[in-house]
């Protein structure tokens, strides 16, 4: 080999080495350094529609993306606990408390709350006024499902403390669901009468349903949280997604419907 072609093949390989070595083509998520790599962003499928816009924002302000994957709290939870994936999860209590017990939480913020709201069909054709109503003869009624459902859970133990569970549970057969995107569609065609479902969803589809103006007779609160995991590898990222949500996450969420 002359010493021009070795000349070419040395470059060459300097070349494709430094390309390695600087990660040329793009900074991963797997960033070891904590510099500003995509953000992987858990978020429960109840607040897509808020996290979409304050990630937008996010990014525009800082030029850090953020790739999002939708599912219910409760399947993120076992990714969660084991260091798995993500640097970000949005989702209500009780599950903060979880990953705190599980040893995950760097830092979270309380961005809104999510409550459990009756929501009838356009115009309120049944004439509904209160929970207890859901007790009238042929109406169709569907809830999510309290074993995969806080707001199922709630609305469980209400109507069981106000003695009128049988009843409810004839109106509703079988239409217990599990996400609450479908209850906001089973209205939207018509197909029921009366869903339960938490505000901020019921928000998203306000063009095709009516909210009913009922007391708070649960007994508790449900906060939303951002929270930001500590096995990430773009703790500086992180940081900054955090604070960003700190500042802008409140009114975000108040916007799109999420209070109490």
């Amino acid at each position: 080999m002359n010493s021009f072609k070795k000349t070419v093949l040395m470059v060459v390989v300097f070349v494709i080495a430094l390309s390695v070595f600087f990660g040329v083509g793009g900074c991963g998520k797997g960033d070891p350094s904590g510099g500003e790599g995509e953000l992987i962003l858990l978020c429960g499928s109840s607040f897509g529609s808020p996290m979409e816009r304050l990630c937008a924002e996010f990014t525009a302000e800082t030029g850090i993306a953020v790739a999002t994957t939708l599912s219910g709290s409760e399947d993120f939870l076992p990714i969660v606990k084991a260091g798995q994936e993500g640097d970000i999860l949005v989702t209500h209590d009780p599950f903060l408390d979880y990953v705190t017990e599980a040893g995950a939480l760097s830092d979270s913020v309380h961005v809104g709350f999510v409550a459990p709201v009756l929501a009838v069909q356009e115009g309120n054709p049944k004439g509904l006024s209160s929970i207890d109503d859901l007790t009238q003869e042929g109406l169709k009624v569907a809830l999510s499902d309290p074993k995969f459902s806080t707001c199922g859970e709630m609305v469980a133990a209400l109507i069981e403390k106000k003695g009128i569970k049988d009843a409810v549970m004839k109106s509703v057969g079988n239409r217990l669901t599990k996400g609450h995107s479908h209850l906001g569609n089973l209205l939207k065609l018509q197909e029921v009468d009366a869903v339960v479902m938490w505000n901020g969803v019921a928000y998203t589809y306000r063009d095709s349903l009516d909210v009913v103006k009922t007391p708070y007779e649960y007994d508790e609160e449900i906060r939303v949280h951002i929270i930001g995991l500590n096995y990430t590898t773009q703790p500086e990222a992180l940081k900054r997604f955090i604070e960003f949500a700190r500042s802008r996450g409140p009114e975000t969420f108040v916007e799109y419907g999420y209070v109490k």
